[in-house]
């Protein structure tokens, strides 16, 4: 009977734990960024779409965080590093025609913690050859005083 009402115990302390857990996810994603870093986080992002629409990767790089810590997966998994993202990049997209159109929507962004956000959307690349459509997760870090994608989560299809 004591290994019974110990279960119980041990079982009803782990629920409420994780209740408690709960509650605290979903203030999570109520957060809101103050104005300035919303206004931040969406230029910077635009600024790469503008880029990436006239042909410069590089450019387009410039809202990612220079670092052997970026990390960006995609369908073929992760790619860990700053140049390996690009050239990741470079391999895919070689020229203009490959680039296309890009078009993001945003359709969250909200604050982690004082320094961090996220940003989930949907890209839309109008090409000659392929469309292509998918979503997206972004992780934003405020790095010396800069809101720069940490982490980015892509997945898309090419559409018929």
């Amino acid at each position: 009977m004591r290994i019974t009402l110990l279960s119980l115990f041990v079982a009803l302390i782990t629920f409420a734990s994780c209740n408690q857990h709960g509650d605290k996810k979903d203030n999570l994603t109520s957060s809101k960024l103050s104005g300035s870093d919303r206004e931040e986080i969406l230029s910077t992002f635009m600024n790469t779409q503008e880029a990436w629409n006239r042909g410069n990767l590089e450019e387009f790089m410039s809202g990612y965080w220079n670092s052997e810590k970026l990390v960006f997966t995609g369908v073929g998994g992760p790619t860990y590093g700053y140049k390996a993202t690009l050239d990741r990049y470079k391999k895919g997209y070689p020229d203009s025609k490959a680039m296309g159109i890009l078009k993001f929507t945003v359709i969250d962004l909200y604050q982690i913690d004082t320094n961090s956000a996220i940003m989930i959307g949907k890209f839309y690349l109008s090409r000659n050859i392929s469309d292509v459509a998918g979503h997206f997760t972004l992780i934003w870090q405020k790095i010396d005083g800069c809101w720069l994608i940490i982490s980015d989560h892509s997945s898309g299809q090419a559409l018929q």
